[in-house]
């Protein structure tokens, strides 16, 4: 599991490092694969498919948009990425020592002697979905496909022009 979360730190940095599109969304798929795996190591079997699937969708609707937005999507000419690198690199540098604060510092409650089997854990997520939280979750993916609808027709319309 370590490799995993190895293999996940060293491509989110990858994300950052180079100047190509195509190659930081690659990094960034095997960045969320590797968290995946790290799911399927650690047997939550539900969650480590569910990112895979998760990611390989993600990465075919952001190379759409790559390919429609962006003048050299695939940076075989210079392109300079970042903006603003004192200010995002404060930022950045802040919201690790708070994601580090409250990881360190935050009460997680007592550890649990005994942990349900795999079968029981996703019957309880599966619970948990599709009850309570299934209204936030359809509403996120029509919220998603309608963004994805407006992107699209402000594309073609300014084509037009």
């Amino acid at each position: 599991m370590g490799a995993f979360g190895l293999a996940a730190a060293w491509f989110g940095v990858v994300v950052f490092r180079t100047s190509s599109m195509v190659r930081s969304a690659l990094a960034l798929l095997f960045s969320m694969a590797a968290i995946g795996g790290m799911f399927l190591a650690m047997e939550a079997e539900f969650l480590g498919v569910l990112q895979l699937m998760m990611m390989a969708t993600e990465m075919a609707i952001m190379a759409i948009f790559m390919v429609m937005y962006m003048m050299d999507p695939g940076g075989l000419s210079g392109m300079d990425m970042t903006h603003q690198k004192r200010a995002s690199l404060a930022a950045g540098a802040l919201g690790a020592l708070g994601a580090l604060a409250v990881a360190v510092l935050a009460d997680w409650g007592p550890i649990e002697a005994r942990v349900p089997a795999a079968t029981a854990q996703v019957r309880e997520l599966g619970i948990e979905i599709m009850e309570r939280s299934m209204l936030i979750f359809e509403t996120a993916g029509v919220t998603i496909l309608t963004a994805m609808i407006a992107a699209t027709a402000i594309a073609i319309q300014s084509r037009r022009r």
